[in-house]
């Protein structure tokens, strides 16, 4: 059966990157809006001329390149992550002598207040934790799920080709929602037991309830969605003044929300997931003909699963396990790179990385999926004999095409946007946390008496086998969509070890570039002996199989860049939207680096 899929996947192939050629830079949905807003009815402008021979670069906005990265060093506890209040919010749990995932809970429902892009109820995410008192780690899975209706055909138009509007705009669109129950469930099971839900989140209820002043991150990130948040009444009118975003300075108060969050406060989760707050989110959703039920909301259930664990140079790395992509391919890139000895900004080390990207990233579209519906080799995909053999498949001075590339055997080595944030308290705990409304704001809908924005998390199936979804992430069976699946995901929380104890947490938003973001993270820690600060603001790389463009970020040396180019790499200049919120641990205590990509991001320690 293997062998006949792959016959399929070979002979798509060939429309596939006909389809991928010459793309565009791949969307940047979240994290870093543009100052003006991209124009919608008109051609995207030409892009401007490279100073790299053989590579292209798309129009530099004001803040191509970021303020410098300032590593934050504590005593005690540390809270990175991409809004202030909310880090704050986590900062204060500690001192009051909270645990690392009571103040991640507290984070979790802030972040839905004072980021709407992509900190949420309305979502879902992964949480990684290390509890010192505990010799295993813990992975909780709150992705959202699909509705039970859910069919292979949904996202299809008549036609039978993929519907990007499905996917993305329509209530079609729209997963049952697990950060309720997630952040719920982590409480329950591994809060400190000092503090209740109602008090992790009364903080949230009273800046929804009095509002804020809105700050010019957030404004700036309102003005490219007005029009998606002005298709929906509801959305209009808390986002919206007179048809235009709300400005820097302007007081932000979201009455419904806090109703939303304190009737959570009293009755738990089973407020969201049953009554009123259920009713209403279904009925938006079948008004912008979706097809999810109260019976989907009562079926959902967060779940704890097993993480993922690899080696790299001596340090335990942590990660997440399917339905996240991230962890799998993180530790199935380390294992390839383990055998070379790399270097900081050299063209050779990085075309190496880059060719171990295109490897990893080809067996995420033909093996990865929803565990509970498919069965993923994870012990092979993981496997150092397996890397071996990528390995040896690599030209250390020639670039493989993307097409002359495919999935690998791993099944013979197998033994059977978005927004992060990471938190350290004293006692050795740590939690690293990535949750998504999927695009920057979601579906744009917030359902109508509940303050809640929903997500478009279902355009991360594969619609159809070969079609790209809005990360331009090609995708087959394993990710099909189906009745009550979670769609597959690239968030990479990640705890690396030390020893046993917590050495690195870090984590991103970027969608297909969250995972090579991180591995680039891993490696200048560990590789090349940086700082945390200068790790997270160092330039970035990224390829992902398909489409067959290396994209490199502002700042990557000349010399680097066109090395990369006389290896055959197809390279693109560009952001990558990305925003790696990290901690490293020291003798001293926790330093903190908040990625100063998303502008509003911070280290608060104490």
């Amino acid at each position: 059966m293997f062998r006949s899929f792959r016959a399929v996947l070979i002979c798509s192939l060939l429309a596939v990157a006909q389809a991928c050629a010459q793309p565009a830079p791949l969307p940047l949905p979240f994290l870093i809006p543009p100052p003006l807003p991209p124009p919608q009815k008109q051609q995207p402008p030409a892009p401007a001329p490279s100073p790299f021979p053989g590579t292209t670069q798309e129009r530099a906005p004001s803040h191509e390149f970021f303020p410098p990265v300032r590593a934050v060093a504590a005593k005690n506890g540390m809270v990175v992550a991409q809004e202030p209040r909310a880090a704050r919010i986590g900062v204060e749990i500690l001192q009051k002598g909270g645990n690392a995932v009571d103040a991640a809970v507290a984070v979790g429902f802030a972040l839905a207040v004072t980021y709407p892009s992509a900190g949420n109820i309305g979502g879902g995410g992964f949480m990684l934790i290390h509890l010192a008192s505990r010799k295993e780690p813990i992975a909780i899975d709150y992705r959202e799920m699909s509705p039970a209706s859910t069919a292979r055909d949904t996202f299809l138009d008549q036609r039978g080709e993929a519907d990007a509007a499905k996917s993305r705009e329509t209530g079609l669109a729209v997963g049952v929602p697990g950060t309720v129950a997630g952040l719920a469930l982590a409480h329950a099971k591994y809060g400190s037991g000092k503090f209740t839900l109602a008090q992790l989140i009364e903080p949230s209820i009273a800046l929804a309830r009095d509002g804020f002043p809105v700050s010019y991150d957030f404004a700036d990130s309102l003005i490219p969605v007005r029009s998606l948040l002005a298709r929906w009444p509801s959305s209009a009118k808390i986002f919206l003044r007179g048809g235009r975003p709300l400005a820097e300075g302007e007081r932000f108060v979201q009455t419904d929300l806090a109703a939303s969050l304190s009737a959570i406060a009293k009755d738990g989760p089973s407020a969201f997931y049953e009554g009123p707050i259920a009713e209403k989110i279904v009925a938006a959703v079948r008004e912008a003909n979706g097809q999810m039920t109260l019976d989907d909301f009562k079926a959902y259930r967060a779940v704890e699963r097993t993480p993922v664990r690899g080696t790299y140079r001596g340090y335990d790395i942590i990660s997440m396990p399917p339905p996240s992509s991230g962890g799998v391919l993180l530790i199935e890139m380390l294992n390839v790179l383990e055998g070379y000895t790399l270097k900081p900004r050299d063209p050779e080390s990085l075309h190496l990385i880059v060719e171990t990207m295109k490897r990893a990233y080809a067996d995420r579209a033909l093996f990865l999926g929803d565990p509970d519906a498919v069965k993923v080799p994870i012990a092979g995909l993981m496997s150092k004999k397996y890397a071996e053999a990528l390995r040896a498949a690599i030209d250390p001075q020639h670039a493989k095409p993307s097409n002359d590339i495919r999935a690998g055997e791993a099944p013979t080595f197998d033994h059977a946007n978005t927004t992060h944030y990471s938190i350290v308290d004293s006692d050795g705990n740590a939690v690293a946390n990535t949750y998504t409304l999927n695009l920057n704001y979601g579906v744009g809908l917030v359902a109508e008496g509940t303050g809640i924005l929903l997500n478009n998390e279902l355009d991360d199936f594969a619609a159809k086998p070969g079609s790209p979804n809005a990360f331009g992430l090609i995708g087959y069976d394993a990710n099909a969509p189906g009745p009550s699946k979670r769609p597959l995901s690239s968030m990479t929380p990640t705890i690396v070890l030390k020893d046993g104890k917590p050495f690195l947490v870090t984590g991103s938003p970027g969608g297909s570039r969250i995972i090579t973001a991180v591995l680039q993270i891993v490696l200048d820690v560990i590789d090349f002996h940086m700082g945390i600060g200068d790790a997270v603001a160092a330039p970035r790389i990224h390829h992902q199989w398909l489409p067959d463009q290396l994209l490199v970020e502002p700042g990557m040396p000349p010399t680097t860049v066109q090395g990369l180019v006389s290896r055959g790499q197809n390279v693109a200049i560009t952001r990558l939207g990305t925003s790696v919120n990290s901690i490293l641990l020291t003798p001293d205590g926790p330093i903190g680096a908040a990625d100063t990509r998303s502008r509003a991001a911070v280290s608060v320690g104490y």
